[in-house]
């Protein structure tokens, strides 16, 4: 009798291969995430950011992105952290604490001009994160080491935030980038009817923008020291 050939297994098949996290297979981490977050913001502005967007940036598929971050509010959290340590100034131990303020002031600055797309939402945000807190509490410190009290220091932080936000905020995505009207009034009638106005425009400019910030910081400064000098 003729044997029958034994059947050939199957080789089970191959594991499909998974789409490695990042260029080229090299992992993912969450500073690699949201350094290139911030910088898709950076370029196409927050209302076009997605993890679907941020995904095919990082040549990855957008779920892989919540192996790092459990949310959308915890990756735009890393993303406020960013810009905090963008606005950190190296404080000088020779420096008072008008020196300090200011150049805390100018690093504020610094970061929002650096980051136009992103600082609306930074200005609303609680800072509330890990990074947000010892800010504040350094801002704050400043104050108390200069010998003010609880009360003063809390009130006059607050002072330096309605300024600081403010300024940023008109220079990112304030009155020269906001809503206009429908018919806004001609620079002619301006210039025939409103000469105010007319002669102060040229200063509204952002070649003035720097000069602006400066003298209103100083004037805010110098308000603070003299509500001080009273008090002694």
């Amino acid at each position: 009798m003729i044997k029958k050939a034994k059947a050939r297994r199957k080789a089970p098949p191959a594991p499909r291969k998974r789409r490695a996290a990042g260029h080229g297979g090299r992992g993912l981490s969450r500073e690699r995430i949201a350094a290139v977050a911030m910088a898709l913001v950076d370029r196409d502005g927050l209302a076009q950011f997605s993890t679907r967007r941020l995904g095919e940036e990082l040549g990855c598929e957008a779920m892989s992105i919540y192996h790092h971050f459990p949310s959308k509010a915890h990756l735009m959290d890393a993303l406020v952290d960013l810009m905090l340590a963008e606005a950190q100034v190296a404080m000088e131990p020779q420096w008072d604490w008008r020196e300090r303020l200011r150049r805390a002031a100018h690093g504020f600055r610094a970061m929002a001009l650096k980051h136009p797309a992103f600082f609306p939402f930074f200005a609303v945000h609680r800072l509330n994160t890990a990074a947000g807190v010892a800010y504040i509490d350094g801002i704050i410190g400043i104050l108390r080491d200069a010998g003010f009290s609880n009360r003063e220091a809390a009130v006059y932080f607050r002072e330096l935030g309605y300024y600081l936000t403010g300024a940023a905020l008109d220079e990112t995505a304030g009155y020269a980038r906001g809503p206009s009207s429908a018919e806004p009034v001609p620079d002619e009638t301006i210039a025939a009817n409103f000469k105010h106005l007319a002669a102060a425009a040229p200063y509204f400019q952002p070649a003035h923008f720097d000069a602006t910030f400066e003298t209103g910081l100083e004037i805010l400064l110098a308000g603070i020291e003299r509500s001080n000098q009273r008090q002694d």
